[in-house]
């Protein structure tokens, strides 16, 4: 189907110049100097209604051609799609993106004041020792040089001087070079005649300078300077206790500050301005002077990190730790010239969701060429069914964050061909080196990465991303979910769709549905999600999980839902090195992260499973019938299974397979793996009432116990995955398949379809007669 009429407006940023300076309309305070891109990247919002408008934000290097499309129920090939509008034909759109955090305090010093004396003082801890990085100054290189704190190129400490116009090269001071991820205090200092560098309490280098000081035409910045304009030289470390004195500090204070850790703040007549970051969340700092020096941050850093006198590696994992009560923890903020949370694009192209549009997945597809080949780039998107329209019997819980947890490369060079292997940390970039991290890709200099922007591309979420050769054809992000939607279709069930920030947000998403399916690898929760299951299923609801790996780490989402947090701690699988347990808590609600089992909402607590480990998608397998007798395997069909038999993958034994290659299991087996117990933990007990249905087996299975440590799976007799159903003493149903693979292996398996439909009934849906 293909219509144009009333339902599209194309709305066109014919001018390129246009595209480039719209961060700066959008904002008019300085900003990240842009990065050009190659190639063809976009955006949308991830779930919109039937009946309401999808805006995309495109920058493509070449002509384009986008269409709107419902995916089909031919999983790879796009000639099965529903192509709801074609738009004509586009000439090349440049959106450059703006990476780099910093803080910007727009009332600076008096340009043009004679200072007399000066100190500059800052807590650093650097993650990068390469190139040139800015502490803090008022300084906007070539010709409004005042002063600053900064990194040289090979890492050594220096401090700048001047009259607040045109650089001048001798008015550098060098000190050593710092030591890589330790805090150290540097203290510029100026009496009026010689200028010294202080590190770690101790004079380092001085040298006479009786000149002129200006603070010249910048604004002060702090993890940046300007070059013209636009932040340059965006600091990778982390800032602890900047402040600016209009006199020199003598010795003996600044051994005091030093020896203080950058607990308190500078205080006296003196004090120009002093920033404790002692806000831990948000876009807005605060000056501790009365000069009201307050400042904004770009870019979205890192709260959370402790200050100077904190070590976040002697937190103990298991115990009662609140960073609200520890006084010596002090405050930090993390910078990376990589951040990127919003990439501030105009509106490209709309278009008009009809109001009868099938909920479901749908693309933004674009038709392009590049080096004179034909691509094609997906902007993936949930349509939800029309507000107010009545609701279907089953509501499916799409894994968006989880697909965000995986945009490692966000601004892809899009290869040819249909199908895309992506691992963990994503595909080639694209040239220029454009920021490249999510939560199992660190920031180029190292940080750890803790947040995902909402508002940019996530390509890795298009409809033929595999996580396995093409051989075997396995996916684990937004295709695997799909096998489940073209099932449900084509055995007349009608559903709804929405994803894990709708459930978020709001717990009644849930009411007046008979069914909810949890689908795919819907591996990152937020604790108001987790809760509105729960009052769900307590309130009688069923639920069908068709998902490994499942609700296993905490997100939290800031307010406007622009930015995921997640925080991995580095000793886990899948964490973050540099993630120490101290690093754990949230910026958005100050609460415990990492696994949501050690947050205290553990996922078998709520639907009874909780994941085991992982293997090669290459080496999934079936399901092994473990109680044929249960209704589920009879009523109101029988499958035919007998004990022992396997199911949930094709015939003869190939592709697809249901078991893998992430798969969860009962507290149970978890307990049985767990051979000691971590000071200051405990091993809980498995509520009531659950049933095995049937067991999956891997000898090559990496395990591991319930505090995830290693484990040898052949203590449980390889059982690596168990499907389950349960009646919750606390109120609900439950069935779980306990494998990432279920809806592949759903797909091929006439047994496994019919089991899904008597699961389906047992929970008061049927399909349409």
């Amino acid at each position: 189907m293909r219509s144009q009429g009333p339902l599209f407006s194309f709305l066109c940023c014919w001018m390129a110049s246009a595209a480039s300076i719209a961060w700066a309309q959008a904002d008019p305070e300085p900003h990240p100097r842009a990065l050009d891109l190659v190639g063809l990247h976009a955006y949308a919002p991830k779930v919109v209604a039937a009946g309401e408008t999808i805006e995309f934000r495109t920058s493509s290097s070449a002509p384009y051609e986008l269409s709107i499309c419902r995916l089909g129920h031919a999983v790879d090939d796009p000639a099965g799609d529903t192509v709801l509008a074609v738009l004509p034909p586009t000439q090349p759109i440049a959106q450059p993106i703006h990476p780099g955090s910093f803080v910007h305090i727009a009332r600076n010093l008096p340009p043009d004041q004679r200072l007399g004396a000066l100190t500059v003082e800052c807590w650093v801890r650097p993650w990068k020792l390469t190139g040139w990085q800015t502490l803090a100054g008022q300084y906007n290189y070539p010709n409004a040089c005042g002063f600053g704190l900064f990194l040289g190129p090979d890492g050594r400490a220096e401090f700048y001087l001047g009259d607040g116009a045109a650089y001048r090269a001798d008015n550098v001071l060098r000190g050593p070079p710092l030591t890589h991820r330790r805090w150290s205090h540097i203290v510029g200092t100026w009496d009026g005649s010689t200028k010294a560098i202080w590190v770690d309490g101790k004079k380092i280098a001085e040298s006479p300078f009786a000149g002129e000081v200006k603070p010249g035409p910048a604004p002060i910045w702090l993890g940046a300077c300007g070059h013209d304009g636009p932040a340059v030289n965006i600091l990778d470390g982390d800032l602890a206790m900047p402040a600016i004195h209009n006199r020199a500090l003598r010795p003996e204070e600044i051994e005091a500050r030093f020896r203080d850790q950058g607990l308190t703040p500078a205080t006296g007549d003196s004090v120009l301005a002093c920033w404790p970051l002692s806000e831990e969340r948000g876009e807005r700092i605060v000056d501790a002077s009365p000069h009201e020096r307050h400042g904004r941050i770009v870019n979205s850093a890192i709260w959370m990190i402790g200050g100077p006198s904190f070590d976040g590696a002697k937190v103990p994992r298991f115990g009662d730790y609140d960073p609200s009560r520890d006084a010596r923890r002090g405050h930090g903020l993390r910078f990376a010239s990589d951040d990127l949370y919003d990439c501030g694009w105009r509106v490209t192209e709309s278009f008009e969701i009809p109001r009868d549009a099938k909920p479901g997945i749908y693309v933004g597809r674009y038709r392009y060429e590049l080096d004179g080949v034909p691509r094609m780039y997906h902007v993936t998107f949930v349509v939800r069914k029309p507000r107010g329209a009545p609701r279907a019997p089953i509501l499916v819980l799409a894994a968006t964050g989880t697909w965000g947890a995986y945009s490692a490369t966000s601004f892809v060079a899009t290869p040819p061909g249909l199908h895309q292997n992506w691992g963990t940390g994503g595909i080639e970039n694209s040239p220029g080196n454009p920021p490249a991290y999510c939560v199992y890709r660190d920031h180029q200099a190292g940080q750890p990465a803790y947040q995902i922007g909402i508002n940019k591309p996530w390509p890795n979420a298009a409809p033929y991303v595999l996580y396995s050769p093409e051989s075997v054809g396995y996916s684990h992000l937004m295709r695997a979910e799909r096998f489940l939607h073209v099932w449900l279709e084509k055995s007349a069930y009608d559903y709804d769709i929405i994803g894990d920030y709708e459930l978020h947000c709001d717990a009644s998403e849930l009411d007046g549905y008979p069914v909810l399916i949890i689908n795919g690898h819907s591996e990152y929760w937020s604790i108001d999600a987790y809760e509105a299951v729960d009052r769900y299923l307590r309130k009688g609801g069923n639920v069908a999980v068709l998902s490994g790996n499942s609700i296993f780490w905490r997100v939290s989402y800031d307010e406007g839902g622009r930015i995921m947090e997640c925080r991995k701690l580095n000793e886990l699988p899948g964490g973050r090195p540099g993630c120490t347990v101290g690093e754990m808590w949230h910026s958005q609600d100050r609460r415990r992260g990492s696994m949501l089992r050690e947050c205290g909402y553990p996922a078998w607590r709520l639907v009874g499973l909780e994941t085991l480990g992982f293997w090669d998608a290459g080496a999934n397998s079936a399901f092994e019938t473990a109680m044929p007798g249960h209704f589920l395997f009879q009523k109101p069909e029988p499958t035919g299974l007998g004990k022992g038999d396997a199911f949930g993958g094709a015939p003869g034994g190939g592709f697809p397979k249901a078991v893998g290659h992430e798969p969860d299991v009962r507290l149970e087996l978890l307990r049985r793996l767990t051979k000691e117990i971590p000071d200051g933990a405990t091993l809980p007990e498995e509520p009531a009432g659950i049933i095995t249905l049937a067991d999956g087996r891997q000898p090559g299975a990496v395990a591991f116990d319930y505090f995830f440590r290693p484990a040898r799976i052949a203590d449980v007799d390889n059982v690596a995955c168990q499907m389950i159903y349960w009646e919750r003493p606390a109120g609900g149903r439950v069935f779980h398949t306990g494998s990432l693979g279920a809806g592949w292996g759903l797909s091929a398996d006439v047994r496994f379809q019919t089991l899904m439909r008597n699961v389906l009934h047992h929970f008061g849906v049927d399909p349409r007669r």
